[in-house]
């Protein structure tokens, strides 16, 4: 196991107010009408309005009015509430899932989380509601043991939120229990980018790098055995095995070279 601690579940997401307006800004963007503009530069009409004037003028002045009145159409009015009713529901659910991964219930909080991704579909931006329930319900499946469903989740977390330390976290956990140990690293190290005064993610690092080295060379091993067994089946043919050659391992490049020999 990775050891990083994190908090087994993230807390409710409250849904983010716009800023106030900065007072040093109107409410509406700063525009410079055509009869300004000809004063400022002193054009030769003195500030009197002609009709192409008027005619830009009184555009803007539709367009400012066509826009207010599509704020206050029905279907807009009724799209914003559904999608802030998508968001309440989410959250609702996503709570749940924590109470009910609290008691250890796993299996349920899993739908739980499914349920609250359901809603959060609908809303356009809920990229972090998301990520969060993502990342949850592969701690879910930390617990039972199911751990490339683990690794998917927090792949789809961190593809909303590339830089979500706790899915590195779980995602790395779940790499060391099926023996990815370059993988783990591979999530280990991007922690520590993120956050560089990590301590718990250099000792984890430390901890690894043998343990992966050690893989490599297994693996080395094992397919030199079975090209070995592969030539043995070819060179039989003419009386021959691979005995016959002799493997130099460079210490350098860690290559091996071969050499004939009676």
């Amino acid at each position: 196991m990775v050891l990083i601690e994190s908090n087994e579940s993230d807390d409710e997401i409250t849904v983010k107010e716009e800023p106030n307006q900065s007072p040093y800004f109107s409410s509406q963007p700063e525009t410079t009408t055509a009869t300004e503009s000809k004063l400022v530069a002193g054009d030769d009409s003195d500030g009197f309005e002609t009709a192409s004037e008027r005619e830009v003028s009184d555009n803007e002045e539709e367009d400012e009015i066509e826009q207010i009145q599509q704020s206050d159409k029905p279907e807009n009015k009724d799209d914003e509430s559904k999608q802030k009713k998508a968001m309440e529901d989410a959250n609702e659910a996503k709570l749940e899932g924590n109470k009910l991964f609290g008691n250890g219930v796993y299996e349920e909080a899993l739908l739980k989380y499914e349920l609250a991704l359901q809603f959060a579909q609908e809303v356009l931006e809920s990229e972090e509601l998301r990520s969060i329930c993502y990342s949850n319900r592969a701690i879910c499946y930390l617990k039972l043991g199911i751990y490339a469903e683990a690794i998917e989740e927090c792949t789809k977390a961190i593809e909303l939120n590339p830089s979500y330390t706790k899915a590195f976290v779980r995602r790395a956990e779940a790499h060391e229990k099926l023996e990815h140990f370059e993988e783990a690293l591979t999530d280990l190290k991007t922690i520590l980018e993120l956050d560089p005064s990590n301590d718990q993610t250099r000792k984890g690092i430390r901890r690894l790098e043998p343990l992966a080295a050690e893989k490599r060379e297994k693996m080395k091993e094992e397919a030199i055995a079975k090209l070995k067994e592969m030539g043995n089946s070819i060179l039989g043919r003419f009386g021959m095995s691979v005995d016959n050659f002799k493997a130099v391992k460079d210490p350098n490049t860690g290559s091996y070279s071969f050499s004939f020999q009676n």
